[in-house]
């Protein structure tokens, strides 16, 4: 789906359908340039008030455009960002199946909101119907947004469809189950991507002979269950570039039974979505090469099945990392951590900038912080507040969670270094300090998005979070490059 920027309804328009948002105490003023037949009739008829998210047909009641609608925002000066995704919902919802091309005429919305109601209308269009027989209709191909003045700008809209493409693939990789998608399935995606940016994208994909050499039994201790090798996979983006590069570290476990500490069997379908940190990744790859930022990244993705086998881990086995430090896996339900603590340890050949994991990690940060925001777990204030404000400026939101030392001790263990495990209090913190420990020669983050990237229910799948945030940090972080 594309944008085109206009300041009036161009008077040679194409566009099918027409929508006009108004405010609740301005609602004359906003319509004052569309010549409406019969409007206070159909207003005094109707009792419309231009409430949120109130809407009213207007059916040949505008000359040029004879399907038309507008859709209250009610106090636009109240108007909180989150609720701009229910505005999108309700235009595409009606529009996506019907028309090629609309117009949204967003001049009563506050100039501040214009760029997150377009990305959210670029979430709105959304659709997978990959394994469906009878597929979805969507046909909406061009918005065409109108408005006397806006923040928005030609760059700000390509950053945005670079967005929309990064975070629909990752949502798309996300809602494949697991027999598709699987660690081998994700080496080639990658692979993919560099063959269709080769100049942008080079590509290097270690299997698992690979990584017992280089020492990564933590990680294989996770992927031995499975008849699925495990991979790890790194893409860097303009590699021929000076500066240090900004790695992104996701977790890919494609399916996650929790091994011989065996998952409860309800709702373990969704454990297809373990994998999202390392979709995550690849979607913001993606977008990188479509919006050709001027930045160094490399995206690293730990990708491994967790299934209980004759081969599988047992609890209490003990492993060495790449990195020297041993483990005694208590759970091997806990097998997230493990794959991450040797790719963790691997990227330091890169000689990062800083380093920033994704990982569905914990259930106890879903606890904690429900499925609104991502935990955030860094030692580094400034990382921490660079997140924060790329969270807010992209609505997709993070919350600073504490890393600290003193929670250390919860993973000591007679037998090796460290447990993988911390006991039952404070589970995602503790499980973000076993990855501390591996990060202590660079400057590190960690996204646990268990909460964020999927949804359960009736609109069950993957979110694509936070592919938003994380191209809204690169895309701040070049501009205070240049």
């Amino acid at each position: 789906m594309k944008f085109t920027l206009h300041t009036t309804l161009p008077a040679q328009s194409s566009s099918e359908s027409l929508w006009i948002l108004v405010d609740s105490e301005q609602l004359q003023q906003n319509l004052n340039s569309y010549q409406i037949k019969d409007l206070e009739e159909s207003i005094i008829a109707t009792q419309f008030k231009a409430g949120f998210n109130e809407n009213l047909a207007l059916i040949a009641k505008i000359a040029a455009q004879p399907n038309a609608q507008i859709l209250g925002l009610g106090k636009s000066n109240e108007l909180k960002a989150i609720k701009l995704a229910k505005l999108a919902q309700t235009i595409i919802k009606s529009s996506q199946n019907k028309f090629k091309q609309i117009s949204v005429d967003l001049s009563a919305l506050p100039t501040d909101l214009h760029h997150l109601f377009a990305l959210s209308l670029t979430q709105a269009a959304y659709g997978y119907d990959e394994f469906k027989s009878k597929k979805n209709e969507f046909v909406l191909e061009t918005i065409d947004l109108i408005a006397s003045q806006t923040s928005l700008n030609e760059a700000q809209l390509n950053l945005i469809h670079a967005v929309q493409s990064g975070q629909s693939y990752a949502r798309d990789l996300g809602n494949r189950p697991g027999n598709i998608c699987f660690p081998e399935y994700l080496a080639d995606q990658a692979l993919a991507l560099a063959k269709q940016y080769p100049d942008l994208l080079k590509v290097t994909v270690l299997d698992e002979q690979q990584m017992a050499d280089l020492g990564m039994y933590a990680f294989l201790a996770v992927s031995k269950g499975s008849d699925r090798p495990g991979r790890i996979v790194t893409l860097e983006y303009n590699a021929n570039t000076d500066q240090a590069p900004i790695v992104f570290v996701g977790k890919g476990v494609t399916f996650d039974t929790g091994g011989i500490s065996l998952k409860p069997g309800a709702g373990m379908d969704e454990m297809k979505f373990d994998m999202c940190g390392a979709a995550s990744v690849l979607g913001t790859m993606q977008a990188l090469c479509e919006a050709k930022l001027p930045i160094h990244v490399v995206g690293a993705i730990a990708a491994a099945e967790n299934m209980p086998s004759g081969h599988a881990t047992r609890p209490g086995d003990i492993v060495t990392t790449m990195s020297g430090q041993t483990v005694e896996i208590l759970n091997t339900d806990a097998e997230g951590r493990l794959v991450l603590c040797d790719t963790l340890t691997y990227i330091k050949r890169f000689n990062p900038a800083l380093v920033i994991d994704i990982a569905t990690l914990t259930g106890a940060c879903v606890v904690a912080l429900g499925k609104v925001v991502s935990g955030l777990f860094t030692p580094d204030d400034e990382l921490a507040q660079d997140l924060l404000q790329a969270g807010e400026q992209s609505l997709d939101r993070v919350w600073r969670m504490p890393v600290m030392e003193e929670y250390q001790e919860l993973l000591d263990t007679p037998f090796a270094d460290i447990a993988n495990i911390g006991g039952p209090h404070g589970g995602a913190i503790t499980a973000a300090c076993f990855l501390e420990r591996f990060t202590r020669e660079y400057r590190w983050a960690h996204l646990d998005v268990a909460g964020t990237a999927w949804l359960s229910g009736a609109a069950k799948g993957a979110t694509g979070r936070p592919v938003p945030l994380l191209m809204q940090f690169l895309a701040n972080r070049a501009q205070t490059n240049h």
